[in-house]
């Protein structure tokens, strides 16, 4: 059911998004080898206890913030312990009444919801208090963090797919990272989810963590398979990045010097490339000074925005993905394409524009066999 008591800033800032049905029951296929009637499950962020109706003999308990929801929750499941609580604050497996020696299984479709992020940024404003040592600039992964903190044996939630593939956010979760191991992973839309998809759509994993003192770091998860719903896998391993051939981000070293400078606008993963701008004709803040050596990748980019609807969702948080020798090898065929979008480059190039025809099909050849598989 829709979290229809909230008002659309609420379900923003609580994170309360209905869960479809048949993503509650994959969760539960998932989980169901390794519970029985001796394992507690636990949602600690249930809203109207979804993922709580078919849990078989296990002991079950739900909590939430929100009253309202714990209300509703009550009068749809009579067989679970629900508790009205901010499960972020104090946490233990005392708080909720689980034994330290109970198999504990955590599940759900916890709040993510990053501070930071531009999206939705003027109406975000998370006001309940958070244990300082799991506090963190996105709520999900400050849950991420509180299912650590209760030593649960088994965690099957959903949460961006970034959490895992940035660097930057991975690091975010060492403390998590050091005591659990991802065994299996399905990817999902944030499509699914019609309320929360009111932007470019992003990928969405349902993770199925088990703990393990040998964790893993982040040479585990470019390897890891993680499952599409048609049963093949994508894998960060499998691609090379831009990340290697330019620079992404201004910087203070370089700045334009004279009035032949070119410009790119920050480059941050595919979903923001989607929203940003590619070549820009001035200079200003958020943009890039080319080095002119690097300027056929940085003509790689521009092409490759206008050609994202080859690929599917679960890329939108990668970076801008290469096959250098299969670039230079269809190179022309890039050029062309930028030229003819931005005229001002093409003092920088030499074209033939008899072979202006051959551009579309060198680009479609390109851009299947970079993605193969993964082709739209």
């Amino acid at each position: 059911m829709s979290q229809a008591h909230l008002a659309y800033e609420n379900r923003v800032n609580l994170g309360s998004y209905y869960t479809p049905t048949k993503i509650v029951d994959i969760a539960w296929k998932m989980i169901a080898p390794y519970a029985d009637s001796q394992t507690t499950v636990i949602d600690s962020a249930c809203g109207y206890g979804d993922f709580l109706r078919n849990c078989g003999q296990s002991i079950t308990i739900g909590c939430d913030i929100d009253e309202t929801a714990i209300d509703v929750a009550k009068k749809n499941n009579n067989k679970v312990r629900f508790f009205q609580i901010n499960a972020l604050r104090e946490v233990s497996r005392a708080k909720f009444g689980v034994p330290q020696q109970s198999n504990l299984i955590v599940v759900g479709n916890p709040p993510y919801n990053d501070k930071t992020s531009l999206i939705r940024h003027s109406i975000k404003d998370v006001d309940f208090e958070i244990d300082e040592d799991i506090a963190s600039r996105d709520l999900g992964i400050s849950f991420l963090r509180s299912y650590n903190k209760l030593e649960a044996d088994l965690i099957c939630v959903l949460h961006p797919l970034s959490y895992l593939i940035k660097p930057t956010n991975f690091r975010l979760l060492k403390e998590f990272t050091a005591n659990y191991r991802l065994i299996n992973a399905l990817l999902i839309s944030s499509c699914e989810f019609p309320e929360s998809a009111k932007h470019t759509p992003f990928p969405i994993v349902l993770a199925l963590y088990q703990r393990d003192m040998q964790g893993m770091d982040y040479s585990f998860i470019r390897s890891f398979p993680f499952r599409r719903e048609d049963g093949l896998h994508f894998c960060l391993r499998d691609f090379d990045y831009i990340t290697g051939y330019i620079r992404k981000y201004p910087s203070k070293k370089h700045q334009p010097i004279h009035n032949d400078s070119l410009f790119f606008w920050t480059m941050r993963d595919i979903n923001a490339l989607k929203r940003n701008r590619t070549f820009v004709e001035s200079y200003r803040a958020h943009t890039i000074v080319i080095d002119k050596e690097n300027l056929d990748y940085y003509v790689y980019v521009d092409v490759f925005k206008r050609n994202l609807h080859r690929l599917p969702f679960y890329f939108g948080n990668c970076d801008v993905l290469i096959d250098d020798e299969l670039f230079q090898q269809y190179k022309l065929s890039f050029i062309r394409d930028t030229v003819r979008h931005h005229p001002y480059l093409e003092k920088h190039f030499q074209t033939d524009p008899m072979e202006e025809q051959q551009t579309a099909s060198g680009l479609d050849v390109y851009f299947k066999l970079l993605l193969g598989e993964h082709h739209v």
